[in-house]
C-alpha cells in the first residue's frame, strides 16, 4: 500500500434494508429463522452507539485495554465462495458466502472477523452429513470477532459453512464502501469499491482476516446491467440475474492461495486502455468515463514494469491479468490487491497538457511500488503486521529500481536519499521512534496496525534494504531474492526467512548485520577523525546512537554493524575502501592519500547512519561543494547531516547556514529540494521569533542566482529535472517575498486567469502559492473559482495543497471552512488544514483551535485510521514553546485516538526538541543574519 499525501470520509449511518428486502436476495433461508429485525436493529444500534461514545472522548470511560488474541486454530478456511449483491441506492449489500472449510480439532463454535456486518443464518455442514444450523452469534465488537455456537460438535475434517449476511456501504474508506463521482454530464453518483488492508476484509463478509490464514477466493458480484465489476481475477461467466431484469451476475476465476487483505472488487461507471505486456499478460488501466487518455502513460509504466520484475525475480507473474483503477474517495495513495490494484486519481491519471513533471514521476513510483507487492507481498505474504516492514520496506526501495530502469533521466536515487532515506532519520532519531520489527506484544489490535503504516515500515525499511542490497552486491540480491520467493511462493515468511535466503546466496553474515538494524531502534552517528601518516591516511572512527535531543548519553549505548565506505577526491564515485564496522570504535588506513585530499564517508549515502567530521575534515570537504566535484548526492549528504546535526545541538545552527551559502553553484534538482526542505524547517522555527524576515532575506539571497539561471520559461535541450528544479526555486523565491519573482508571478496568473497565456502544468503550484501568500481576499476568491471548476482531480489537489499560504486571519479561517465542504474530497481534507497550519504562525495557531473544536466530526470522519495520525503530526509539530506539548498531550489525554498514539507523542517530542533549539541557538543565528545584511552592498 502506498501512503502517499493521504484522507478520508464522513461518518454516517447507510439506511438499513427491511428483512424481508435482505433475504430476497437468496430465496428462503432454511430453519432456524433468521433473528428478528427487532433484534438487528436493536444490535446495530449499540453498536454504532457504542461507538459514538467512544468518539466523545472525555465523557466516555475508556475501556481497560485487554490483551489481543489472534483468531482460534480449530477451524481455518481453504476456499471462499463468495457471491455479493450492493445496491448503489441504499448503500447496502446483501451476501452469501460457502465456505469450504477444515475442522482441526472437535468444536461446537466458529470464531471468524466479523465488524459492521448482520449475520442471518449460519449453518456447517461436515462433508457426507447433515447440514449444522448455529443457535447463536455472539459479536464481540471490540475485537471485530463473532463467535458462531453449534448445538452439537464439529468433528475434524472437512465440510462447508455457510453463511448469508447483510452490511453496509459505509463512506469511511474501509471496508466494502461508497465512491461519490460525478458522470459527464454533472449526474452524482456512486461506486462499490473496497480496502481492505488492514484489517477491513471483515467489513465485506465474516473471514479469517488475518494474513497467514491463506485461501482461494470464488468471486461473484451482482450488479447493475449497465456497471463494470471488476475482482481479483478475469470474469469467467457473466449471464441476467433471475429476480431482476436490471441486473446481472459476473462470476470470476478462482484466485491463487491468497490472504483477505488482497482481495478486492469494483462495481461502477469506468473507461479503460488496455496493453499487453511482453510476457503477455493482459494490463488494463481504467479511468473516470470520458478521460481513458489519462490512463496511458500509467499504462507504459505497468507493461513496463511486469517484465522487469519477473526478470529481477526470476518469477513469472502468476495471475492472467492485471487491472489498475482510479478510484475517487480512496484514503491511501494506492493498494496493491491481487490482479486489481486501486489508486488515487492522482496516483493514476496524468493529462499530457495539464499534468506536471512531479505528477508523472508520483504515478511512476506508485505504479512501480504496488506492481512488486504483486510478488512481494501477495504470492509471498508476511506472517503477522510485525513484518510489514518486509512489504513495504521493499516495495519502498524496489519502486526506485524500477522508476530507475524506466527512467534514468528522473536521477531517481538522488531523489530517494531527500524522499526517504533523510525522513526516515528524522523520525528514527526521536525517542519515541520504533524498531522496524516491531514486537509481536505491540501490534495485535486493528488500531495498533495502523499506527505501523509509518516512515519507519516504509522509507527505514527502504533505506536499509538499500544499504544490504549495496553491501551484498546485485547478481548476489537478486539470487538471494529468487530464492526467498520460489520458496515462500503461496505462503507466509517473517524477516529472518528473508535473511536467511540472501545470506544462503551471498554467503555473508546477512542476519547478525542486519538484526541489529531491524531489532532494535535508532541509527548510528559516526563520528571521523584522520591523520596523515607518511603517505597513508590514518582515519579513527567511533559509533554512537544519533538522537534527536543531542549527545547520546544512555547507559547502555546500542551498537551496530554497519557497512562502511570512504571515498577520497582522487576517484570520487568510487569507494576506494569497504569495511564492516563491528565494535564501537576503529582505526583504518587508507594506503597512498596525498595530504591535499579529502575524505568522505558514507559514497552515496548509502549506509544508513551521521557522519560527524573532525573540523578539519569539514573543511577540506567545503570546496568540493562550491566546485561540484563531490558527487550531488553526496553533497546532499554533507548538508543534511550537518543540519540534523545542528538541530541537536551538537553544533550550532549558524556553521550549517554558511556551509549551505556554498551552494551557490549547485545545479542539482534533489541537493536544492533538499536544501528547500531544512531551510523551511528553520524558518517555520524562526517565525517564533522577531527576526523572521532576516531568514526570508537569506533564502531569496541563496536561491536567487539559481533562480535568474533558470528563468521562467524553459530553454531547448532541458528536460524533467529541470522543470522539476524551476517550480521549486520559483515557489521558494516567491513565497520569501522576492519582488521580481512576485510580480511576474502575478502577471502570469492574470493572464492564466483572464485566458490569453494558459500556465504551463509545472509552473502552476509556484504561482499560485506566491498570489496567495502575498494576496488579498479576491485572490482568494478567484483560487477557490479555479477550485470549483478544475475537471481534473490533480488539478484541484495543486489547489488545496497551497490555499493555507494565504494571510489574512479572516481568509485563514475562509480555508479552514473550505477543508470541511463537500467542495474537498474527504481524503484530501487533511492537506489542506495541514496546509493552513504549514503557511504560517498565525495559521498554526488556528489550524490548532479548528481541530480542537472540530475534532469529533475529523475524528469520526477518519474512524482512527493513518489519516487522522497525519492529520495530527501536519498541524502540530510546528510550533515551538514548552507549553503547547503539555496542551497537545492534554487535549489527546482528554479525545483519545488509539491509532495516532505513538505520532501524538512524536509530536510532542518535535514541539519540545523545538523549543531547545530555538532558546539555544536563536540568538547567535540572528546575530550571524544581521552581521551577513550589514556586510552586504547596498542597491
Amino acid at each position: 500500500m502506498w501512503l502517499g499525501a493521504a484522507a478520508a470520509a464522513p461518518l454516517s449511518l447507510a439506511r438499513r434494508l427491511p428483512c424481508s428486502r435482505r433475504l430476497r436476495f437468496f430465496g428462503p433461508p432454511p430453519p432456524p429463522p433468521p433473528p428478528p429485525l427487532l433484534v438487528l436493529l436493536l444490535r446495530r444500534l449499540s453498536l454504532c452507539l457504542g461507538r459514538r461514545l467512544h468518539s466523545l472522548g472525555p465523557a466516555a470511560a475508556m475501556p481497560e485495554k485487554r490483551p489481543f488474541e489472534r483468531l482460534p486454530a480449530e477451524v481455518s478456511p481453504i476456499n471462499y465462495s463468495l457471491c455479493l449483491k450492493p445496491d448503489l441506492l441504499d448503500f447496502t449489500f446483501e451476501g452469501k458466502l460457502e465456505a469450504a472449510a477444515q475442522v482441526r480439532q472437535a468444536t461446537n463454535q466458529i470464531v471468524m472477523n466479523c465488524a459492521d456486518i448482520d449475520i442471518i443464518t449460519a449453518s456447517y455442514a461436515p462433508e457426507g452429513d447433515e447440514e449444522i444450523h448455529a443457535t447463536g452469534f455472539n459479536y464481540q465488537n471490540e475485537d471485530e470477532k463473532v463467535t458462531l455456537s453449534f448445538p452439537s460438535t464439529l468433528q475434524t475434517g472437512t465440510g462447508t459453512l455457510k453463511i448469508d449476511f447483510v452490511g453496509e456501504l459505509n463512506d469511511k474508506m474501509k471496508g466494502f464502501y461508497r465512491s461519490k463521482y460525478t458522470t459527464p454530464s454533472g449526474e452524482v453518483r456512486y461506486a462499490a469499491v473496497t480496502q481492505f488492508e488492514a484489517t477491513d476484509a471483515r467489513r465485506a463478509f465474516p473471514c479469517w482476516d488475518e494474513p497467514a490464514i491463506k485461501a482461494t477466493f470464488d468471486i461473484s458480484l451482482v450488479v447493475p446491467k449497465d456497471r463494470v465489476a471488476l475482482s481479483n481475477m478475469n470474469v469467467i461467466d457473466r449471464k441476467p440475474y433471475p429476480d431482476d431484469e436490471n441486473l446481472v451476475e459476473v462470476k470470476f476465476a478462482r484466485t491463487p492461495v491468497m490472504s483477505t487483505y488482497l482481495v478486492a472488487f469494483v462495481v461502477g461507471e469506468y473507461d479503460f486502455v488496455e496493453t499487453r505486456s511482453k510476457d503477455g499478460v493482459c494490463v488494463r488501466v481504467y479511468t473516470p468515463v470520458g478521460k481513458a487518455e489519462q490512463g496511458k502513460f500509467a499504462l507504459e509504466v505497468a507493461a513496463k514494469t511486469l517484465p522487469f520484475y519477473k526478470d529481477y525475480f526470476n518469477v513469472p507473474y502468476p495471475l492472467p491479468k492485471i487491472d489498475l483503477i482510479a478510484i475517487a474517495d480512496f484514503a491511501a495513495g494506492a493498494m496493491e490487491n491481487w490482479g486489481l490494484v486501486t489508486y488515487r486519481e492522482t496516483a493514476l491519471l496524468i493529462d499530457p497538457k495539464n499534468s506536471c513533471s512531479s505528477s508523472r514521476q508520483w504515478v511512476a513510483l506508485v505504479v512501480g511500488h504496488e506492481l512488486a507487492h504483486q510478488w512481494f507481498g501477495n504470492l509471498v505474504t508476511m506472517e503477522w503486521w510485525t513484518h510489514l516492514w518486509l512489504n513495504e520496506g521493499f516495495a519502498s526501495w524496489i519502486e526506485y529500481l524500477c522508476v530507475d530502469h524506466c527512467f534514468p533521466e528522473y536521477d531517481i536515487w538522488t531523489q530517494f536519499v531527500s524522499a526517504d532515506y533523510t525522513r526516515a532519520q528524522e523520525l528514527d532519531a526521536l525517542d519515541n521512534s520504533h524498531p522496524i520489527e516491531v514486537s509481536k506484544v505491540s501490534v495485535g489490535h486493528p488500531s495498533e496496525v495502523d499506527e505501523i503504516f509509518d516512515a519507519i515500515s516504509y522509507s527505514k525499511g527502504a533505506s536499509v534494504i538499500r544499504m544490504l542490497h549495496d553491501y551484498i552486491g546485485d547478481k548476489d540480491f537478486k539470487k538471494g531474492m529468487n530464492i526467498y520467493l520460489t520458496k515462500f511462493q503461496q505462503k507466509n515468511a517473517a524477516t529472518e526467512d528473508l535473511w536467511e535466503s540472501l545470506e544462503n546466496a551471498s554467503g555473508k553474515p546477512i542476519a547478525a548485520v542486519m538484526s541489529t538494524w531491524t531489532k532494535q531502534m535508532g541509527f548510528p552517528l559516526i563520528y571521523v577523525e584522520a591523520e596523515q601518516v607518511e603517505d597513508d591516511r590514518v582515519l579513527k572512527l567511533s559509533q554512537r546512537k544519533f538522537s534527536a535531543s543531542g549527545p547520546y548519553s544512555g547507559e547502555d549505548c546500542p551498537q551496530w554493524m554497519v557497512p562502511i565506505t570512504i571515498s577520497t577526491s582522487d576517484e570520487p564515485n568510487e569507494a576506494k575502501l569497504k569495511i564492516l564496522m563491528e565494535k564501537p570504535e576503529m582505526s583504518v588506513v587508507l594506503k597512498n592519500v596525498k595530504p591535499d585530499q579529502w575524505i568522505k564517508l558514507n559514497l552515496g549515502t548509502v549506509g544508513f547512519y551521521r557522519t560527524q567530521y573532525s573540523s578539519a575534515m569539514l573543511e577540506s570537504l567545503l570546496p568540493g561543494i562550491r566546485d561540484l566535484s563531490l558527487p550531488p548526492v553526496d553533497r546532499l549528504g554533507l548538508q543534511n547531516d550537518l543540519f540534523s546535526l545542528a538541530r541537536a545541538g551538537i553544533i550550532n545552527t549558524v556553521d550549517v547556514l554558511k556551509v549551505m551559502e556554498a551552494f551557490v553553484n549547485e545545479p542539482n534538482y534533489t541537493v536544492w529540494s533538499d536544501l528547500s526542505c531544512n531551510l523551511g524547517i528553520l524558518s517555520t522555527l524562526l517565525s517564533h521569533t522577531d527576526f523572521y524576515e532576516e531568514i526570508q532575506l537569506f533564502v531569496k539571497d541563496v536561491f536567487s542566482p539559481i533562480g535568474e539561471r533558470l528563468g521562467w520559461d524553459p530553454k531547448p535541450g532541458e528536460g524533467h529535472l529541470d522543470a522539476l528544479l524551476r517550480g521549486l526555486v520559483l515557489g521558494k523565491l516567491g513565497k520569501s517575498g522576492h519582488k521580481p519573482t512576485l510580480e511576474e508571478a502575478r502577471r502570469r496568473f492574470k493572464d492564466h486567469v483572464d485566458g490569453k497565456q494558459i500556465l504551463s502544468a509545472d509552473l502552476r503550484s509556484p504561482v499560485y502559492l506566491t498570489v496567495l501568500k502575498h494576496g488579498d481576499s479576491t485572490t482568494l476568491d478567484i483560487m477557490l473559482k479555479l477550485h470549483k471548476e478544475a475537471d481534473m482531480q490533480e488539478e484541484k489537489n495543486r489547489i488545496e495543497r497551497v490555499l493555507g499560504a494565504t494571510s489574512p486571519p479572516e481568509l485563514i479561517q475562509k480555508v479552514l471552512t473550505f477543508a470541511l465542504s463537500e467542495e474537498v474530497r474527504p481524503q484530501d481534507t487533511v492537506s489542506v488544514i495541514g496546509g493552513v497550519a504549514g503557511g504560517s504562525k498565525q495559521g498554526r495557531k488556528a489550524a490548532w483551535k479548528f481541530i480542537k473544536d472540530n475534532w469529533e466530526e475529523l475524528y469520526n470522519r477518519y474512524q482512527g485510521g493513518f489519516l487522522i495520525s497525519r492529520l495530527i503530526k501536519l498541524s502540530v509539530e510546528g510550533f515551538a514553546v514548552d507549553k503547547m506539548a503539555g496542551e497537545v498531550k492534554a487535549f489527546f489525554e482528554s479525545h483519545p485516538a488509539p491509532s495516532a498514539e505513538r505520532t501524538i507523542q512524536q509530536c510532542c517530542e518535535n514541539i519540545l526538541l523545538n523549543a531547545a533549539w530555538l532558546k539555544r541557538d536563536a540568538e547567535s543565528i540572528h546575530q550571524y543574519l544581521l552581521e551577513r545584511k550589514a556586510s552586504q552592498p547596498t542597491v
